[in-house]
C-alpha cells in the first residue's frame, strides 16, 4: 500500500510531463505538414539531382601507372 505514495505522484508528474511536450510541439509546429514525411519517401531523388558519376573517359593523372 505504501508504493501508491510513491507511484500516484509519479504518474502525475509523467502525465504533466507528457501534456507539456505535447504543447511544445504544437507550438513549434510539429504537426503543421503531416503528409511531407509519407511524400518524401514517394519522390524519385535521382531526377531532382546531378548524378556523381563523371561521364566520359576519366583521366587517372600523372601518378598512375599502367
Amino acid at each position: 500500500m505504501n508504493i501508491l505514495l510513491f507511484l500516484i505522484p509519479m504518474s502525475l508528474g509523467l502525465l504533466l510531463l507528457a501534456i507539456w511536450a505535447f504543447r511544445w510541439a504544437v507550438r513549434k509546429g510539429q504537426f503543421e505538414n503531416l503528409d511531407a514525411a509519407a511524400i518524401d519517401i514517394l519522390r524519385d531523388d535521382s531526377a531532382d539531382q546531378a548524378p556523381d558519376v563523371p561521364r566520359g573517359p576519366v583521366d587517372p593523372g600523372p601518378d598512375h601507372a599502367d
